[in-house]
Formats: structure tokens, C-alpha cells, sequence
């Protein structure tokens, strides 16, 4: 298990939801905890690629306009 420290927090939740997790033994705070993981990676990489947009627009002009640098090496690629 994780062994960061943990920290209670109250929560409202729908009470039919609650009482199947319960009739199911649905672990609530692991199952949040993989919830918000999951939620926290996508804000992560949604900042992220804001906060690089200018950065990846140049760099695909770059790409549009020379090539990949590797594109010499792709025989796959090649009409000759």
C-alpha cells in the first residue's frame, strides 16, 4: 500500500450509489483515490499542453516546413 500519509475528508454522495458500493464492499477511499488520480492526470496534461501550446505550434511549423530529422533513416517511407 501507499505509504503516504493519509487524510480524512467528508464527502456527500448519492445514497443509492452509497448503499450498492456497500451491498458490492466497494473500498470508498480506494476507489476515490483512483478516481481523483485518474481526474488529476487529465487536468495535469490538459495545463500542461496549454501552458506549451506556442512551443508545439512551432515546433509542428518546423516539422511542416523541414521534416523529421529522422525521416532520412525511415525506409518505410522511401519511394525510391
Amino acid at each position: 500500500m501507499s505509504a503516504l500519509p493519509k487524510k480524512a475528508a467528508n464527502l456527500t454522495v448519492r445514497a443509492d450509489l452509497l448503499e450498492e458500493a456497500r451491498a458490492y464492499k466497494i473500498n470508498l477511499s480506494q476507489t476515490l483515490e483512483a478516481a481523483l488520480a485518474v481526474e488529476l492526470k487529465k487536468r495535469r496534461e490538459a495545463a500542461w499542453l496549454e501552458e506549451n501550446k506556442d512551443a508545439i505550434a512551432a515546433y509542428n511549423r518546423h516539422v511542416e516546413k523541414h521534416g523529421l530529422f529522422s525521416d532520412r533513416f525511415r525506409s518505410f517511407m522511401r519511394e525510391d
